[in-house]
């Protein structure tokens, strides 16, 4: 059975660095950290995708019925005005016209609304994942940072006899570093420190934008709560 977006997307969410970990102790980490960090990518433009098509549909669902409720309301002046001239076939036909629409409403609404609230999924979908990216930028970040950390304190634990053994270690992390710049740099991320195309830069400043925004807003009504 073919995985879903949804699924697909929970799977990514709930994985962690261990891997990621073992492979920056092993001094080796470009795949597996060019294949999580691809894989986020590759999530978040099928969803994108997905979310173009969801999109097309309710537009057209929406365009449908707002043609199906001007008609019906249209058949209605028709019928009056077939009434008065005594034309009961014409009224009829357009109240059979009406029965029709009448019909096709109620599917046209439940679409619309099923692609409102799959649009509002997908665009949730999207942001966890971009979160997720974050996350992982972070997790590392911490991770190098420690092993910085041991190095040192193997260093100054053992000597100066020891600075040629911690530098193997060093070396580690420096390559570690490196590797994840380059990967991240290869799977269309901003490297840290160089700039990017300008259609990705200013989609990286909206998307920032649009977060902090959010952030505001809920520290807002948190904050509303409290004074109320």
């Amino acid at each position: 059975m073919a995985e879903t977006i949804s699924s697909r997307v929970g799977r990514i969410l709930s994985g962690g660095l261990s891997a990621l970990v073992s492979a920056v102790e092993n001094a080796a980490p470009e795949t597996v950290m060019a294949e999580a960090v691809a894989e986020i990518d590759r999530a978040i433009e099928d969803v994108r995708s997905e979310l173009g098509r969801i999109l097309g549909a309710k537009h057209l669902a929406s365009t449908r019925l707002m043609e199906e409720n001007a008609r019906h309301s249209d058949l209605t002046d028709k019928i009056s005005l077939a009434l008065k001239e005594g034309r009961n076939d014409l009224a009829e036909a357009a109240v059979g016209q009406q029965l029709d629409i009448e019909a096709q409403l109620p599917v046209l609404e439940s679409a619309l609304t099923e692609n409102e609230g799959r649009e509002q999924e997908l665009e949730g979908l999207i942001a966890a994942l971009q979160a997720k990216k974050r996350q992982m930028r972070d997790e590392l970040a911490q991770f190098r940072e420690a092993q910085v950390e041991a190095s040192q304190i193997q260093t100054t634990g053992s000597g100066g006899g020891a600075a040629s053994g911690s530098g193997g270690v060093d070396g580690k992390v420096s390559r570690a570093e490196s590797a994840f710049e380059r990967v991240f740099e290869m799977a269309g991320n901003i490297p840290a420190g160089h700039g990017d195309t300008k259609t990705q830069g200013k989609l990286a400043e909206l998307d920032d934008l649009a977060r902090k925004n959010r952030i505001e807003e809920r520290l807002a009504a948190i904050k509303a709560e409290q004074e109320s």
